[in-house]
C-alpha cells in the first residue's frame, strides 16, 4: 500500500507557512482545517496554506509537497491513530472513536491519491466555490537522468486537471500570493 510523506527540496515552507511540517512526516490533504473558516477571508500564511498545503500529521504544520511512498497495514494504522488522536487534541473531535471514523476516512482520501509510482511528488491547489473547498492535485516525477529528490528544479510535471491550456506556471504571481497579508 502507499501512503504519504512531507518533503521539503527547498527551505521555502519555513517561510510561506506559519507552521510547517518536518520532511518525512505523514501527510493528509487538511482541508478540514478550512471547513469552520471562510477561505475569502483568510489572509497571509493563512490563505497559502489553505491554497496549496498537506497537513503533516506530527507537527500539525504544512507542507508545499509530499511524497507517494510505501506503506505497511501497521504504518496506516498508526496514521489513522495520529490523526484521531490530533482530531481530538487538536480539532476538538467529541471523543477518539468519532475521530477515528473521521482520520479513517481522511486516510482513505489520501490513500486515493496514491495511483502513481514511488516517489511521485504531489502538490495541491484548493479553492472556494460556492462554499465548497475544491482540490486540484498535480503530480511531479524526476526528470530523465535525474537520481533522488535533491533539487526543486530536477521536476518536471507531469499531470494537472486545472493547468493553463499553453502549460504556463507564474512563479512570481505564486510568491506574491504568499506574501499578501
Amino acid at each position: 500500500m502507499k501512503l504519504l510523506r512531507t518533503i521539503a527540496l527547498d527551505p521555502s515552507d519555513t517561510f510561506v507557512f506559519e507552521v510547517p511540517a518536518e520532511p518525512g512526516e505523514w501527510a493528509v490533504s487538511g482541508a478540514f482545517r478550512f471547513c469552520d473558516q471562510d477561505p475569502s477571508a483568510l489572509q497571509g500564511k493563512d490563505r497559502w496554506a489553505f491554497r496549496g498545503g498537506f497537513l503533516g500529521l506530527q507537527s500539525w504544520g504544512w507542507s508545499t509537497l509530499v511524497q507517494i511512498v510505501e506503506a505497511s497495514e501497521a504504518d496506516r494504522t498508526a496514521v489513522v491513530e495520529l490523526l484521531a488522536s490530533r482530531l481530538v487534541e487538536r480539532f476538538g473531535a467529541p471523543d477518539i472513536a468519532t475521530a477515528r471514523v473521521a482520520a479513517q476516512e481522511e486516510v482513505a482520501f489520501t490513500q486515493s491519491l496514491c495511483t502513481h509510482p514511488i516517489d511521485t511528488l504531489i502538490a495541491v491547489h484548493r479553492t472556494a466555490v460556492d462554499g465548497d473547498i475544491r482540490e486540484a492535485f498535480r503530480t511531479l516525477q524526476r526528470k530523465q537522468g535525474v537520481a533522488g529528490h535533491g533539487k526543486a528544479f530536477a521536476f518536471l510535471e507531469v499531470d494537472d486537471e486545472d493547468a493553463p491550456a499553453d502549460g504556463s506556471l507564474d512563479l512570481a504571481e505564486l510568491s506574491r500570493e504568499a506574501k499578501r497579508p
